[in-house]
């Protein structure tokens, strides 16, 4: 009897072994490297041809091509132009083996046949052996993993729907979904597209469709036509060079460093009082425009810039708030020489809309928001960004960091259309249910 009964419970375990054994693990997609590719929102290889006003947020290049076409006003380019120069050269180099990483993903689940739309899925790799359709909205799911990749390996063709989208949920990024695609890529009208595509041949971006992400052709044309395209929650920054006044020191002294010398503690005063000198700077204002003030200079010779604050911190290791009374604190010195404005720049036409531009000295970051949702977010100067017109009342703010210890400042800009954007009819089907 006892025999019997570890024999049978041998046979349990070896099937519930077996069991385990028989379930695949789900292939993870690697990621895909855009190296300097990167920075281009769209890429054409032969050409790329724009109609009406569309708003490129990134940079805009070709090559070995050389023509683009339709980019005067009323289009709009916050980024740099590269017509089949080496940095072009390079990007559709880079773009190559990006194409090349895509393609060869482990495939977690053949989608050979069905339609994107309706459908909810995971990180992983996804292939399709010829053509893929999305006609409504299909909804990636990160699953709380920022870093999840999402690959679709499409063999022929990609056609949306018009009024099709790409949902991201749960922690999802554009800047790790690709779409790469083995001829052409077509998103359809008013689609609201996510992601970046990576085609072999062609893109064309149909009118009113929007792109989060990147359009990128290693051979053909890129087509746009009235279109929103931005890379900026890439943080990819731009390949346009960094203008001067930006880049030089005010004066030839270095600056100071920040927060990190600590001198032998100061006996006196207390933690809401400065030894000596000026007070720090005033907190982060919200003003419109104008420059944000500045701390005045010390009590010694006046510098060719305004003097460092001096500030009383704790003197716990890596705290930077004041010190409780009676805790040892220490003085030191902190640079605040951030300086910036926010100007507005309307174009020829008021239907167009306008550009929004942050200038100053140090700037390190400028993200920009429109009525609290944010657009775009420049690392590198040019600090601009375009803002479409369209009907009612809108704030713009800008969230300016800088390289030094200047406090963050936000500006803001508000403004109201003209009254012929407002009566403007927008392009895209008609919504009369009968």
């Amino acid at each position: 009897m006892s025999s019997s009964a570890s024999l049978k419970r041998s046979g349990i375990a070896l099937a519930a072994s077996l069991a385990f054994a028989a379930v695949p693990v789900a292939a993870q997609a690697a990621p895909v490297n855009l190296a300097t590719s990167g920075p281009f929102v769209v890429l054409g290889g032969s050409t790329v041809t724009n109609t009406g006003p569309s708003v490129l947020n990134g940079d805009l290049g070709v090559a070995p091509g050389t023509a683009l076409v339709g980019f005067g006003l009323p289009a709009v380019v916050n980024g740099a132009t590269h017509a089949n120069d080496a940095v072009a050269r390079q990007a559709q180099a880079d773009l190559t083996t990006a194409y090349d990483v895509a393609a060869g993903q482990a495939v977690t689940r053949d989608l050979t046949g069905t339609d994107l739309g309706g459908q909810a899925l995971p990180a992983g790799a996804y292939r399709y052996a010829s053509s893929a359709q999305l006609t409504g909205t299909v909804t990636l799911d990160a699953q709380g993993d920022p870093n999840a990749q999402f690959v679709f390996m499409i063999g022929s063709t990609l056609t949306t729907a018009s009024a099709s989208s790409v949902v991201l949920i749960n922690g999802a990024s554009p800047c790790n979904v690709f779409w790469q695609v083995g001829s052409s890529a077509t998103i359809g009208t008013t689609t609201a597209f996510q992601g970046n595509v990576l085609a072999l041949t062609s893109i064309s971006v149909n009118t009113g469709a929007s792109v989060i992400g990147r359009t990128l052709a290693r051979n053909g044309a890129v087509t746009l036509d009235t279109n929103v395209l931005s890379n900026s929650q890439c943080a990819a920054g731009t390949t346009s060079p960094i203008p001067p006044a930006d880049t030089t020191p005010t004066n030839p002294t270095p600056t100071p460093p920040t927060d990190t010398t600590p001198v032998p503690p100061a006996p006196t005063p207390p933690a809401e009082t400065s030894p000596s000198g000026p007070t720090p700077t005033p907190p982060t204002e919200t003003s419109p425009s104008g420059p944000a003030p500045t701390a005045p200079a010390g009590t010694g010779p006046a510098p060719a810039s305004p003097a460092p604050v001096a500030a009383i911190t704790s003197s716990r290791p890596g705290s930077t708030s004041p010190a409780p009374a009676g805790e040892a604190t220490s003085i030191s010195t902190v640079a605040r020489k951030g300086k910036t404005v926010m100007r507005r720049a309307p174009f020829a036409s008021c239907t167009a809309g306008f550009r929004a531009t942050v200038r100053g000295r140090g700037i390190k970051q400028v993200v920009f928001s429109l009525d609290g949702k944010r657009i775009a977010s420049r690392a590198r100067s040019p600090f601009k960004v375009y803002v479409r017109a369209a009907p009612g009342r809108h704030k713009v703010t800008a969230r300016v960091t800088f390289k030094d210890a200047t406090r963050p400042r936000v500006l803001t800009l508000g403004y109201r259309p003209c009254a012929a954007a407002v009566l403007r009819p927008r392009r895209g089907p008609s919504r009369f249910a009968g």
